[in-house]
């Protein structure tokens, strides 16, 4: 009876915690929505590449406050906060606004397990926007710039004895009054720029890792014409190599490889007949890592994947040509902005995010441009897992200044067609090229990212060749399409323009680079019953209001791709996109994912004809 008794208890004081928390505001929700608690957000491993046994998701509600820059760090608290959902979002429960001299300040408590007291403990950020600082018990352990990337501190030391740890961070985001890279952001949302993101918007977790050392990340690149996996196991600190990293490799089950790597250091491993990772066939092989120290003793374990697979240019009908794994391969998909009605940068689920993947797969779509925002890692996995090519944009850096009254806010870092390459200040560049490096850095592994994108139409674009450059040397696996659209360069490794006119313009045909079409279409279909926001203007680059209308004119721009692959030796394409965003109605599915304006099936039979030599 006593145990029932406290069970009741205990249920009845989660529901009565739970029922705190609502989704804010009355605008849009996808169906995902109404599965969310507290409890179930988001607790999928984070990092599925890099995963090790001892965790704990910090995700769910915090305290949080919305202060000045100039105020203290504040004593109550004006609320709770559903983690990871941005301020500005529904799904936070608080949907505010966060203007450039406020500071976001967020404070929760945890208790470590007494199985972790011989350990380090890690605290993770996936990615919060934009300049954070991390208190543990009161004392600062460390600070962050970057939106998109993730990072760590190893809070050991500050941790007090038994009971509950003491966690805040404090966030400074300057929105579009900064010029840090933030992507479509922009304050006040506007055509085709959206709702700003400020604060916490993924993942926060904790995990447990050997005093002694442990293994900090591992470099994988596969080489399928050598048949090997380069495996670089690096640790958390520097240490001589008797300290030895067991790796093997298996697939489906069966041991392929097993080998040991000093640490720190590159080893090569033999993989026999490989099975090559592909849009249709997307074979990944496990990997498990094992670190071992002076005495032998297993001190660290994580499992990882990867693909083997080859991304390159070469001849093909006498132009030049994408291709993957040694063979031509048409790329063609749509314009991915990763926004959604409810969470903004965060997708309500795992499950929701994998969807958008799928029906882009179940529509005859091989590869996704991911426009000018990073994902967390979860949904590079599931591109991995499904076969899915993706063109990664580095968020573009702007500064914006806003007019007054009804006037239009000026883009004061934007690159005409024609113009010159900005000059921006030295502080800017070294943050643009740092966050830059960092996305490669931590998506690197991903088999299914086939190619970097810098800048996009204008937007921050400076040094673009030297960029470009910079991109090819680091990682000289992939290609680099130095801009897309608007102002070229002579550099990079295809020539890409932007066409959303009826007749889509063919790219000029190179002798070094391939001709791609990095967006077109943009056709709009405003849904009454499915708008964002039916008071504001709900627009398309051509706008049509019937399924037939809509389906007649995608047809139309799509056979003059399929003549321009035939006869102008264009070998990609993008188009413009997943879902309505915001008051964009272009759309292949509502903002709320409910409606999908042209059937699947048709989409896939129009699209198969792209993957026919």
């Amino acid at each position: 009876m006593k145990f029932k008794l406290t069970t009741l208890l205990l249920v009845t004081f989660v529901t009565t915690f739970a029922q705190k928390w609502q989704p804010a505001g009355e605008k849009m929700k996808t169906r995902w929505a109404a599965e969310i608690t507290p409890e179930n957000v988001w607790q999928e491993y984070p990092r599925p590449q890099f995963e090790r046994s001892d965790w704990i998701n910090l995700n769910g509600l915090w305290n949080y406050s919305i202060l000045k820059k100039n105020q203290a760090q504040p004593k109550k608290y004006q609320g709770e906060i559903l983690v990871p959902f941005c301020v500005e979002s529904s799904l936070s429960g608080v949907m505010g606004e966060v203007k450039p001299d406020d500071r976001i300040w967020y404070k929760r408590t945890f208790e470590i397990p007494t199985d972790w007291s011989e350990k380090n403990v890690i605290l993770n950020f996936e990615a919060v926007d934009y300049s954070t600082t991390v208190f543990i018990n009161g004392a600062v352990v460390g600070a962050h710039k970057g939106a998109y990337d993730r990072f760590s501190f190893d809070i050991t030391e500050y941790l007090t004895g038994k009971g509950e740890q003491e966690l805040v961070v404090c966030v400074d985001d300057p929105s579009s009054f900064g010029s840090q890279p933030r992507g479509k952001q922009q304050m006040p949302q506007e055509g085709i720029w959206y709702t700003p993101v400020s604060g916490i918007w993924q993942t926060v977790w904790m995990e447990a890792v050997s005093p002694e050392a442990f293994l900090k990340e591992a470099k994988l690149v596969p080489d399928i014409d050598k048949k090997t996996i380069a495996v670089t196991p690096v640790l958390n600190k520097s240490l001589k190599p008797e300290y030895k990293i067991e790796t093997v490799v298996s697939f489906q089950g069966k041991e392929v490889a097993k080998t040991e790597i000093p640490a720190n250091i590159r080893g090569l491993i033999d993989i026999p007949n490989p099975e090559l990772w592909s849009t249709d066939a997307p074979n990944l092989y496990d990997l498990n890592l094992k670190l071992f120290n002076k005495a032998g003793e297993k001190i660290d374990e994580v499992q990882s994947y990867f693909g083997m697979r080859k991304i390159s240019l070469e001849n093909h009908k006498g132009t030049k040509y994408l291709f993957l794994n040694n063979q031509p391969v048409f790329q063609y998909g749509p314009l991915d902005q990763g926004w959604w009605p409810d969470g903004l940068h965060t997708p309500p689920s795992d499950e929701a995010m994998k969807y958008d993947i799928e029906m882009t797969k179940k529509m005859g779509f091989n590869m996704i441009r991911k426009h000018i925002k990073v994902e967390p890692d979860r949904w590079f996995y599931h591109c991995d897992k499904l076969g899915m090519l993706v063109w990664q944009d580095m968020p573009s850096g702007m500064v914006v200044i806003p007019k007054t009254g009804n006037e239009r806010p000026e883009h004061v870092q934007h690159v005409r067609p024609n113009g010159p390459d900005l000059n921006v200040r030295n502080e800017d560049a070294q943050q643009f090229e740092l966050e830059l490096r960092r996305m490669i850095d931590t998506h690197y592994n991903s088999p299914s990212i086939v190619m970097w994108v810098p800048f996009n139409e204008g937007w921050g674009q400076y040094a673009t060749c030297r960029i470009a450059k910079m991109v090819k040397d680091y990682d000289p696996t992939r290609l680099v399409n130095a801009v897309s659209g608007w102002a070229l360069r002579n550099c990079g490794d295809v020539y890409d323009i932007h066409t959303y006119q009826t007749e889509v313009r063919i790219p000029p045909a190179s002798l070094d680079r391939a001709s791609v079409i990095g967006e077109f279409g943009g056709i709009g279909y405003p849904i009454e019953t499915n708008l964002w926001n039916p008071e504001m203007r709900n627009w398309g680059y051509q706008t049509y209001h019937s399924e037939k209308e809509l389906l007649d004119a995608y047809i139309y721009k799509f056979n003059q791709i399929v003549e321009m692959k035939k006869t102008k030796g264009l070998s990609a394409a993008v188009y413009t996109q997943t879902t309505d965003v915001e008051g964009e109605v272009n759309g292949l599915m509502t903002y709320d994912r409910e409606l999908i304006k042209i059937p699947v099936d048709k989409l896939h039979e129009l699209h198969s004809v792209l993957y026919q030599e």
